[in-house]
């Protein structure tokens, strides 16, 4: 093994800086799309001051996120911070209770990013479905779909094959064939005079709008979705790993995202309102964005939209196949998952993770409705969110965490910030997420999401009996339980096995 691969956690090899995390993290801003024409359904124009705020509120989370990344270095994000800090020391028993805490919160992160890519493989279906006739005649959309995803997420696991690297250069070319058209899309209409602001002042929330419980639940449930997409950008953390220099690449990383996300998020959805009016909108909820561009630049325009959102798309389930493999693998590492997930190739690539991912999503698109995916999804996106804030309090209190080296720090006492959107997303958001989508789509989504997060518990169960049998058959220091002295000085080829909080957390 290599000596970038030993610095670096678990198999994965440090190999980015933060420019191309940045550039992975870049299809974020693309995860407004399923949800443009579904805010303002219930917040009318009001829906850009929502996305601002969930993106105000990424701010918020993140410095916390950003702070954990530099104190675990060795941690996959938000899955691997949780699983770090929810476990106990020197365990001795059959199961450590607080190894599921955290291994739920990574497990619920996971079916937060892995459907996405099904999403979108549904939406680039139905453009190719509208946009060739050809192929509408021989395939149903939902063929196209499944052709769709096949064709990119092997293309993406080849790709990926060759290591993170590799992945950063494709962001780096989506972008440029995505990101760009879409600032042009967003900024063109503002600059030839197509945005009517009345548009978007006069119509700021329904009509029939009253701060009733019943009204106080939908903006919660709003708040969820929202959160889903703008404050995705966390995913740039996930890598931590992997970047060369954790310390400081990570959290330039996060904000140069979050930047960028803030405009992107809120101009987009004020272009689209300004143009077509929140009625305009509601009758093109899918897509929106086809008609703007054919009002600002005619019928053109609408084939060059659906070419970039196409490429768009495929940005973002590069993001999203990269973030949920990784998870995946802290999992297995962490002995929260079977320890076959946790196998890398060569390049530090989680290939047995990818493929299972992909596979997992070909059978979400049978679903067929991108929005019942997004609430199912949503759901384990909310309880990631608040356990892994829990988490962040928990590190700043625990005398076990008391003595590392935070090389980046949130400012002073944002333990209390981190406690408060804790609780906003567990219970509240998770409340009043399941309260909307019980209106809009039924309990089927929900019933999904509960289903794939309760499924974790036998898994655990089976996946923490495996690490007890390898941990048996291993007659090493590393699956011996070890003080805080002995793990320090432990070597950096420890097994990845390794249970002991000071081997899992050293840089």
């Amino acid at each position: 093994m290599s000596d970038k691969h030993l610095e670096g956690g678990d198999g994965l090899e440090r190999s980015i800086n933060w420019k191309q995390g940045l550039a992975i993290a870049l299809g974020v801003p693309l995860l407004i799309l399923p949800s443009l024409g579904y805010l303002p359904m219930y917040l009318s124009a009001a829906a850009v001051l929502i996305w601002g705020l969930s993106v105000v509120q990424g701010f918020f989370q993140n410095a916390a996120y950003a702070e954990m990344a530099t104190t675990f270095p060795k941690a996959s994000g938000l899955p691997g911070f949780a699983q770090h800090v929810f476990r106990t020391e020197n365990y001795r028993g059959k199961y450590d209770k607080s190894k599921l805490i955290g291994g739920f919160s990574a497990w619920s992160y996971w079916f937060a990013w892995t459907p996405v890519l099904a999403i979108f493989s549904i939406l680039v279906g139905s453009y190719l479905h509208g946009l060739f006739p050809v192929l509408g005649e021989m395939f149903t959309e939902n063929q196209l779909a499944l052709m769709t995803g096949l064709v990119i997420f092997g293309g993406l696991f080849a790709v990926n094959w060759f290591g993170l690297k590799d992945g950063a250069t494709l962001g780096y070319i989506l972008a440029a064939f995505s990101l760009i058209p879409l600032v042009v899309l967003t900024v063109a209409p503002f600059a030839t005079g197509h945005v009517d602001l009345h548009n978007i002042s006069g119509s700021w929330l329904p009509a029939d709008w009253s701060w009733d419980m019943h009204h106080v639940l939908i903006l919660l449930g709003i708040f969820a979705i929202a959160q889903w997409s703008a404050c995705a950008w966390e995913t740039a953390a996930i890598y931590g790993p992997e970047y060369r220099n954790p310390a400081k690449d990570v959290s330039k990383a996060l904000f140069a995202c979050g930047i960028i996300c803030f405009f992107s998020f809120v101009l987009v959805q004020s272009a689209v309102i300004g143009v077509l009016g929140v009625d305009g909108v509601l009758a093109e909820p899918v897509s929106p964005l086809i008609p703007v561009a054919h009002a600002v630049f005619g019928e053109a325009g609408s084939m060059i939209t659906i070419i970039m959102l196409i490429a768009a798309m495929v940005l973002i389930i590069q993001t999203a196949y990269l973030g949920s493999s990784r998870a995946m693998h802290s999992m297995a590492v962490e002995g929260n998952l079977p320890r076959s997930l946790g196998k890398t190739n060569r390049n530090g690539t989680p290939f047995v993770a990818m493929l299972v991912i992909g596979a997992f999503n070909l059978v979400l698109i049978f679903m067929g409705n991108p929005a019942a995916i997004v609430a199912a999804s949503a759901i384990g996106y909310t309880c990631a969110n608040g356990i892994s804030l829990f988490a962040y309090v928990r590190a700043k209190k625990h005398p076990a965490f008391a003595s590392l080296d935070r090389p980046f720090k949130a400012p002073r006492g944002w333990k209390n910030v981190a406690l408060l959107f804790g609780l906003f997303n567990l219970p509240l958001c998770l409340v009043g997420v399941v309260y909307l989508n019980s209106l809009e789509i039924g309990w089927t989504p929900t019933w999904v999401g509960f289903i794939v997060l309760g499924l974790y518990v036998p898994i655990w169960f089976y996946s923490q009996r495996e690490s007890a049998r390898a941990g048996k058959g291993e007659a090493t220091p590393a699956a011996a339980p070890a003080s805080a002295m002995t793990a320090a000085a432990a070597p950096a080829s420890a097994s990845e096995g390794t249970t002991d909080l000071e081997t899992a957390t050293r840089p």
